[in-house]
């Protein structure tokens, strides 16, 4: 088994790592909802892109690909699924645009290959600069001090994402994908169930979307958060459940992890900041 860091970008290293390798779970990605749309283009479609081919050529038929539940939806009104699309509004994201080109590179490369599609995990490891991360810092420091009403998101432990990729490697079926989330909640009780396990207040300003839309249009705001916030992303998980055995459990206990590791960085000064 090798420890080597490879670039996407490195076509040899990439055939290195692969090499006498059964299967591949290929998590690397730019979660960013502010990188340049060509840096998000390189690692996310031309980085799978790469990953694929040095399997192809290195013989791995196996292959699971962390992909994204907003590949799935939102949908107006109900809970996603995998037989949905997300709102052809969002696809004006680069970054859930890019995710849905990966995830199609994956399904249709000819391999032996699924795709999992995480909502939000939360939870304790490394703490890289994401929206997830920069979210729950803000709450914790105090710098969010309001929320978008009418919307909400779907909040899984970290911990069962990686038990759900496991299962996936294991009986994932070629072609498909699988949503791995857990708890629906909405904005203002996910806000205040945070700030309750950092010992602080919850922000009371409510937002309306108009008011959201408003101060993305004059750059107070990022966006394309805000074009993805539209409508609640509530996604299901029954798929995961019936074909992968994918049983998630309550996200509280990932929550307070979430939340020991924020107030730590706020400590130290070594929060992300928007």
């Amino acid at each position: 088994m090798r420890d080597e860091l490879v670039d996407l970008s490195d076509a040899a290293g990439l055939e290195r790592a692969v090499d006498g390798c059964d299967a591949v779970v290929h998590v690397a990605a730019l979660y960013s909802f502010d990188a340049p749309e060509k840096d998000l283009e390189r690692v996310n479609v031309e980085g799978t892109r790469n990953v694929l081919e040095a399997c192809a050529r290195r013989g791995v038929r196996r292959l699971v690909f962390t992909s994204s539940s907003g590949t799935c939806g939102p949908v107006p009104g109900r809970e996603a699924t995998e037989a949905d699309s997300p709102p052809a509004w969002e696809l004006g994201v680069p970054y859930k645009r890019t995710k849905l080109a990966a995830e199609r590179l994956v399904l249709r490369s000819g391999l032996d290959a699924c795709a999992v599609n995480p909502t939000t995990p939360v939870g304790d490891g490394p703490a890289p600069p994401t929206p997830t991360v920069r979210m729950v810092d803000g709450l914790v420091s105090g710098r969010i001090r309001g929320y978008l009403a009418g919307t909400g998101i779907n909040v899984v432990d970290v911990r069962d994402v990686a038990r759900g990729h496991a299962l996936a490697l294991e009986r994932g079926r070629p072609g498909e994908r699988y949503i791995l989330g857990a708890e629906n909640l909405g904005l203002r009780e996910l806000f205040a169930r945070v700030c309750e396990l950092a010992g602080r207040p919850a922000p009371r300003l409510r937002v309306p979307y108009w008011g959201a839309a408003a101060a993305a249009r004059v750059g107070l705001v990022n966006r394309h958060e805000v074009a993805l916030a539209r409508i609640p992303m509530w996604f299901s998980s029954a798929k995961a459940r019936v074909e992968l055995g994918y049983e998630p459990g309550p996200v509280g206990p990932a929550l307070e992890r979430a939340v020991k590791g924020a107030l730590s960085r706020v400590s130290l000064g070594l929060e992300e900041r928007s």
